[in-house]
């Protein structure tokens, strides 16, 4: 029917109306379940089974595909020679539909030959343009779709339609296919077959019980205008690279969450007196009841220490953050017992990383798995519920500002507290902890160790899911300041919890956040130094319930991810412009502070060569802070990579560890290269070149002050040497 029709067409119409004829196929994709040979040819099976099957004989051979002629003989009729001929080649171009109603949903589950489906479009183009002597394609049909209950803000259909389309210029751009056609499905909201009204397809928003049926374009249908306009994706200019550098006192740092305490002494402190026996055994003997006068320890004595500073040396970074392990120091939580061999072995890290030039970075405490990171007795006592755990880490500050704080000059109070799973009563206490420990500082050891102190919020960027969305910007609002502004805005706004946060939870009835005294919010407001943050990654919210498993009815929001992101292997995305964002939105909210980038990583693969998901991470994420500091004037004062190795932070680490052994990854190295030339400097640099750096030795001040004597002395020992050679040459003579 098809190839008479188009032969009609061919030979009583082209000439006058000269038109274009095909036929509409439609397919699934399917990947293997595992790279085997059989499996790949499965997979081949399923194409031919479904598409194959009209496609091959239109666009090859006039003939069915060998797979289907082998499983289907005795069901399969034959062509006569005449009717191949007659059916081959009867299409001007390969139109083709691809989306979840007709490629998916209702395909016959045998047709998968145990497989596995897969929504890439791209790889369908390639498949059909190598397939069938690389034909015009035109995407005929194209979509998803969303719950029947969403009403105009359609993110998860949107993001699909991106994605599509992203594909399908991929396949033009990099694999070569003549693509030249795109249609999305559908215009409106409709019947859609076995699924009747329970989906929605359309770009036009329909209610169904009004009586009018005003179609209202929804915000895919805003996102596919925008993006006719633009013929595609054309590079955005916030988001090209930036040439340029940060300030010549910027903090280059690299993050270890806790440094293992390794209090093993080296050989040399041994006082005991050996024998060795040369003649038989060949191994030292110990004799027994003889042993040397005990010398004083030293820092040098921790075998564990020095290695890891040549490693950091080696990174050239400036700075180096770790976290104190509380519950090793106050195994009880309180001055009872003090666990001196811990504090000596911190106090020897800080010594020698100020020894070789590297500003120890050191948080009091950051949350854990074993007991929230806290000494066992507090834990068990309610932890953070407990009002005298900030009590007590108020004390537990003053033990290590004491101890440390001569070689500390760079303290966090608490490094990222997680608040989505903190209860009111905790944070309240939290936030007092940090006050207590904050004034302790600045009362009684600023004046004499002049260092500085804050504390370190996570702080993951929040965007709108649909652009064009007010509520999804009211949610993203809401969602910042319950991750954000509930521990900031205290501490570097108003003294007090964030009015949307209040508002939200009194509109619901739950009265559960407590209320700060006046003489609490003169203790919080204002404790710090300044601003620092950590950031991971950027996520989509959306206010409308299309996934009742991933909603929060709490915040009444849904979280999600653009699938067209880049993603590491634990599926965290890769959104370097949330970093610039979420810094012009705490400058915003808390005024010009400075900010220290405190921690930013991401994971790759622990078998990969190459970590080059790392290294573009690294790259474009500093990029962006470049930008926040160049264009947009955040004060920003130093980035902190995470982490400093795999030992501590698996698949997160600039180093890799096995065997005991740190091997540098190339991720350590391309961060050590943008640390020496201090940014990205090109031809077109901004910012300031720094002045070359030189360390004056303090040992040669003695020469540097008396460089007359030493002229004299060099002339004097000159004329010696000179007389020397003419008495021998002479004598000699």
């Amino acid at each position: 029917a098809h190839a008479k029709t188009w032969h009609l067409y061919n030979t009583s119409f082209r000439p006058t109306q000269g038109g274009q004829v095909s036929i509409a196929l439609s397919s699934h994709w399917i990947t293997p379940r595992r790279m085997t040979d059989h499996s790949i040819k499965e997979c081949q099976k399923s194409l031919e089974f479904v598409l194959g099957w009209f496609a091959k004989p239109i666009f090859i051979d006039g003939d069915y595909p060998g797979s289907l002629k082998d499983n289907l003989s005795s069901l399969l009729p034959d062509f006569t020679e005449s009717e191949k001929k007659f059916i081959k080649g009867t299409a001007d171009f390969f139109a083709l539909s691809f989306g979840p109603t007709l490629s998916f949903q209702l395909l016959d589950p045998h047709m998968k030959f145990r497989q596995l489906e897969s929504p890439s479009l791209r790889q369908l183009l390639s498949w059909i343009d190598l397939e069938y002597n690389h034909p015009q394609i035109f995407i005929v049909e194209n979509g998803w779709f969303v719950s029947g209950t969403t009403k105009r803000d359609d993110a998860k259909y949107m993001y699909y339609l991106k994605k599509f389309i992203m594909e399908t210029l991929k396949a033009i751009k990099l694999d070569g296919v003549d693509v030249i056609g795109y249609t999305a499905w559908s215009l409106m909201d409709g019947f859609e077959w076995h699924r009747g009204y329970s989906i929605r397809r359309g770009l036009f928003y329909v209610d169904f019980l009004s009586q009018e049926k005003k179609l209202l374009p929804k915000s895919s249908a805003l996102f596919y205008q925008k993006l006719i306009e633009k013929n595609g994706f054309p590079p955005l200019p916030e988001h090209q690279p930036l040439n340029g550098t940060f300030p010549c006192d910027f903090a280059w740092g690299i993050v270890d969450n806790y440094i293992q305490v390794d209090t093993t002494l080296s050989q040399f402190t041994d006082p005991n007196i050996y024998l060795w026996d040369v003649h038989h055994s060949k191994r030292l003997i110990k004799v027994d009841g003889a042993v040397t006068k005990k010398r004083k320890s030293y820092c040098v004595d921790f075998a564990a220490i020095r290695p890891q500073i040549s490693l950091l040396q080696e990174m050239h970074v400036t700075h180096f953050h770790f976290s104190l392990d509380w519950a090793l120091i106050l195994p009880r939580g309180n001055h009872s017992h003090v666990n001196r061999t811990v504090l000596s072995y911190y106090r020897c890290v800080v010594s020698e990383l100020v020894r070789a030039n590297i500003t120890p970075v050191v948080a009091l405490w950051r949350p854990a798995v074993l007991h929230q990171g806290l000494p066992r007795q507090l834990a068990k006592h309610g932890a953070w519920e407990n009002p005298h755990t900030a009590l007590a880490f108020a004390e537990y500050a003053r033990l290590c500002f004491n101890d440390l704080g001569h070689h500390v000059k760079f303290w966090i109070t608490m490094s990222e507290p997680y608040t989505r799973n903190m209860t009111y009563t905790a944070g309240h206490n939290l936030l007092k902890a940090h006050a207590l420990a904050w004034r302790v500082y600045d009362e009684e050891f600023r004046p004499f160790q002049k260092g500085k102190i804050s504390i370190a919020l996570q702080a993951d960027w929040i965007e709108p899911a649909c652009p064009f969305s007010q509520k999804d910007k009211e949610v993203a609002e809401r969602v910042l300041e319950f991750d954000i502004g509930w521990l900031a805005e205290p501490i570097f706004g108003s003294g007090d919890y964030p009015p949307v946060m209040r508002e939200w939870l009194n509109q619901r009835n739950n009265f559960l956040l407590p209320y700060f005294t006046e003489d609490d919010r003169k203790l919080i407001q204002g404790s710090f130094d300044f601003l620092a943050l950590s950031h991971y990654t950027t996520i989509l919210v959306d206010w409308d319930k299309e996934d009742p498993v991933k909603y929060n009815d709490y915040l009444e929001v849904q979280e999600m991810t653009d699938i067209t992101w880049l993603n590491s292997p634990s599926q965290v995305a890769v959104v370097p412009w949330g970093l610039r964002k979420v810094l012009s939105w705490l400058k915003f909210k808390y005024g010009d502070l400075p900010m220290y980038i405190i921690s930013n990583g991401i994971d790759d693969d622990l078998h990969a060569a190459q970590d080059k998901l790392r290294v573009y991470y690294m790259q474009n994420y500093v990029n962006e802070a470049l930008k926040a500091y160049i264009l947009d004037g955040i004060n920003l004062c130093g980035y902190f990579a995470y982490s400093f190795s795999d030992r501590t932070a698996p698949k997160f680490g600039l180093y890799r560890y096995a065997a005991n052994q740190f091997e540098p990854k190339p991720s350590m190295k391309y961060y050590r290269k943008m640390i020496d030339n201090n940014g990205f400097p090109g031809s077109g640099t901004l910012g300031r070149l720094c002045p070359e750096e030189f360390t004056l030795c303090t040992e040669c001040s003695f020469f540097h002050t008396r460089k007359s004597l030493l002229v004299f002395i060099a002339f004097l020992i000159f004329s010696f040497i000179i007389s020397l050679s003419l008495i021998f040459y002479y004598s000699k003579k």
